[in-house]
């Protein structure tokens, strides 16, 4: 008998496998879709491992196989074990990240009354669930909808235990299926049709309608097009029908994303000298790559050096080879403009992967990818995942952006660690793009394990153009003179002049809302969210509060909680309050604003890109979302409104982070006709990080970032990870963080090692957030991941491993 390794979609299975007969007759392999028995329920499972030994003694046999049957390939398969293994994640949740969207569902219940007499006594509750019982079964979901959920459960625990009710488990209904659509064909030839319609077209004109349109559109046609031109159509349509003129059938119908409309790109451009070499030596290493060596290329591109045309050029290269390609972003609104590019050069190859897409448009470009019918795959960090069996290169544009980094749920994966991973299993070469690479990704290409590839050149109309000049302004003078404005008095200068020049202008600030906290004049008591204990937001358009932590919103005060006084405060800066001042300042100005409040619909981040590219703006106001690779050839002039929003948070990364939004945002301007210039507006202007951006000199920072993470041994010079108690209760969720740090200190001990080092436990930087307290034990070292597995922690813990920061 073989026995099957199983990863089980339940909380409960952990970063474990379980053993499972596997019946006779049934053929299942590593990667395979099941379905099995755990505890009372039937739920979804992946096949780890074929044996003919358990791993455990009692087994239980495999309930099936799902259908239509779907089985991860040995590349998935091993990348995802990695996932598990090296962030310490979920075993299920790892595996699943391939799987096809809307494959996960939960095991529903369903409740039966049993043949047994009620001889006992029952409160009025179960006496109404007994009643409303039918003969047959009933979901339990229904009966919570009916009776509230709160009060069902014991009720139905306590009939369950008296014998008056089964309960049985199956997994819910298919969330998405292919989409069917009705099409009308003709059963003459078109010719035919055509004639016969000009015979109808006095007496049955509705008729000749449709003949006439199938005869024009090759014999067929969705039936909701004609619909949509002819209106109500359905009794011309069983009348032609009838008369075995045409049938009407159910074909497949994909669900299509609106894509951007491709750009019109005539000729190829011809590539600089260090384009060339760079793509050579890209599609050098696609050439010899294989499975178990993967090169990996650091493309260091100063901002508007044609980083795009050498993706473009690779795309090709290996499509040629007859492998599909992934290209990254690190945000959904950046999918819009490369999708553009991408298209335009490779049209009916393109699949766009990401979450604002319906479930149904996912699947259909998920099946599409899967099928091979489309080779290039565009998107955020979840299009790493898509079912490219033949991958041969990975594109991440951006790769510093910390976007790539998955912060919500587990897996808390890095896209770069687990698309090394990728590449390494297929055999594809991994490229990695950007002007402002991670410190770690530099590290890694100058000491020789990455390749290092440079654009060091502009590429403009205007030859040889250099970066735009940075005018760094002290804002500590601007007060010292009386300028309380939000804009120093350069600064407006500057604005004052593009406009009346006709360039467009970006206004850069990394704090979204009206005013960042709420202050009682009277007591100081500043309002803060009832979960996570952090002040409070003000977004004036909604006119509510908001917690940028947890997100939920409250009504405005009208007098302090504390004091009860009415002289209540509106302190900070947001982008909605800097769109005030602006049209305030600047009233004959058209102004756009981008920011998570401003792009909350599916395609409101497009619309807002289209809308300034096209020039019906003049300033664009936003967060970090437009520093990141936007080319909008309008651009002037830009404006750091304060550079030092991230430079003061208790985060070894709060530098980098700094210096890598400052010289984004700064390479916006002068990318088209006007000579670029940027203001930064700084109360720390001599910052190294300030410093370095101002001076687009990527080389001085980073030699100054290694000397600092090397003294602290910070990667890359260790490794970190970071646990996280949660409780409701402050004082248990130290004592939590205190055995951790116990127990891991006693595994140190036990086995004799060094090099790993502990810091805290101590409350987070938010220490409550959605109601719980919070404590962190961050883990510092050399082979942090492989420790920790060893150390057989508790289940239930969070823990970030490679966290991007320590706030």
């Amino acid at each position: 008998m073989l026995y099957a390794e199983v990863s089980v979609n339940a909380p409960a299975a952990g970063r474990s496998a379980f053993s499972y007969q596997i019946p006779a007759g049934m053929n299942v392999r590593p990667g395979q879709a099941v379905l099995v028995p755990f505890g009372q329920k039937i739920l979804q499972g992946i096949v780890i491992e074929v044996a003919e030994q358990p791993r455990f003694a009692e087994t239980r046999p495999l309930d099936g196989l799902i259908q239509p049957p779907i089985c991860l390939t040995p590349q998935q398969l091993a990348a995802g074990l990695f996932i598990s293994r090296h962030y310490l994640a979920p075993l299920f949740a790892s595996l699943a990240l391939w799987l096809p969207p809307g494959f996960e569902r939960q095991a529903a219940a369903e409740i039966c009354r049993t043949s047994q007499p009620a001889d006992v006594a029952l409160t009025p509750l179960e006496s109404a669930i007994m009643a409303v019982l039918p003969d047959t079964c009933i979901g339990q979901k229904a009966l919570e909808q009916q009776f509230g959920a709160a009060k069902t459960g014991p009720a139905l625990r306590h009939l369950l235990e008296q014998g008056l009710i089964d309960r049985s488990y199956h997994l819910a209904p298919t969330r998405i299926k292919p989409r069917l659509e009705r099409v009308i064909i003709l059963n003459i030839s078109a010719d035919a049709a055509a004639d016969t319609a000009a015979g109808l077209t006095i007496r049955a004109p509705r008729q000749a309608d449709i003949l006439f349109r199938l005869a024009n559109s090759r014999g067929r046609l969705p039936l909701s097009e004609l619909r949509r031109e002819l209106g109500d159509i359905t009794s011309s349509v069983n009348t032609l029908k009838n008369k075995r003129l045409l049938n009407v059938i159910e074909e497949e119908a994909p669900r299509v994303p609106c894509l951007p409309a491709a750009m019109e790109l005539p000729l190829t451009p011809a590539l600089t000298a260090a384009q060339q070499s760079a793509l050579t030596a890209v599609n050098q290493g696609l050439g010899t790559a294989v499975p178990g060596r993967a090169p990996v290329f650091l493309l260091h591109g100063v901002t508007g050096s044609g980083k795009t045309e050498v993706y473009l050029h690779a795309t090709a290269h290996a499509l040629q080879q007859g492998r599909q390609v992934i290209i990254l972003v690190p945000e959904i609104a950046l999918t819009h403009q490369i999708v553009e590019r991408f298209t335009a050069r490779f049209p009916g190859r393109v699949a766009v992967l990401h979450s604002r897409l319906s479930l149904g448009e996912r699947f259909d470009q998920w099946r599409a990818i899967a099928e091979g019918g489309l080779d290039i795959v565009i998107g955020p960090r979840s299009a790493l995942f898509a079912p490219a069996a033949r991958l041969g290169l990975i594109v991440m544009d951006e790769e510093h952006e910390w976007a790539y980094k998955q912060q919500d749920t587990p897996p808390l994966y890095h896209t770069r660690t687990v698309a090394r991973r990728l590449a390494q299993e297929y055999g594809a070469a991994l490229l990695l793009g950007s002007a402002t690479p991670d410190v770690e990704s530099y590290h890694l290409a100058v000491t020789g394990r990455y390749q290092l590839l440079e654009l060091p050149d502009r590429l403009t109309p205007h030859v040889n153009t250099p970066l735009p000049p940075v005018t760094l302004v002290d804002l500590r003078q601007e007060l010292k003179s009386g300028n309380l404005s939000i804009f120093s008095r350069r600064l407006k200068t500057e604005m004052t002049a593009a406009l009346r020049n006709g360039e467009q202008i970006i206004l850069f600030y990394n704090r979204r809302g009206g005013a960042t906290f709420i202050q009682c004049r009277d007591c100081g008591e500043v309002i803060k969210c009832h979960n996570c204990r952090l002040p409070l937001g003000y977004h004036p358009v909604e006119n509510r509060l908001v917690c940028h932590h947890c997100n939920a919103g409250y009504r405005l005060p009208e007098t302090c909680p504390v004091c009860r006084s009415r002289r209540i405060k509106y302190l900070g800066l947001g982008t909605q309050k800097l769109e005030e001042e602006t049209r305030r300042e600047f009233p004959e100005s058209r102004i756009l604003r981008w920011d998570s409040d401003a792009a909350r619909g599916k395609d409101a981040g497009y619309r807002i890109f289209d809308e300034f590219r096209s020039g019906k703006a003049d300033i664009l106001i936003g967060t970090q979302v437009v520093a990141r690779g936007l080319d909008l050839p309008g651009v002037g002039l830009v404006g750091v409104i304060n550079a030092d929003t991230a430079l003061n948070l208790p985060d070894f990364r709060a530098g980098e982070r700094t210096f890598q939004l400052l010289a984004q945002v700064a390479g916006r301007a002068g990318r088209g006709e006007f000579a670029g210039r940027v203001v930064v507006q700084s109360y720390q202007p001599e910052h190294y990080a300030v410093a370095a951006a101002v001076g687009h000199n990527y080389a001085e920072f980073y030699q100054k970032e290694l000397d600092y993470r090397r003294m602290l041994g910070y990667p890359p010079f260790g490794e970190l990870a970071v646990i996280t108690t949660r409780h409701v209760r402050e004082a248990e969720s130290l004592r939590q963080a205190q055995n951790i740090k116990q127990k891991l200190t006693g595994q140190l001990d036990a086995r004799g090692l060094t090099g790993i080092s502990f810091i805290g436990p101590a409350p987070a930087f938010v220490p409550r957030r959605r109601g719980c307290y919070r404590f962190q034990l961050i883990v510092k070292g050399a082979e942090v991941t492989d420790f920790l597995n060893r150390a057989g922690l508790p289940a239930g813990l969070s823990i970030d491993v490679d966290p991007l920061g320590l706030s």
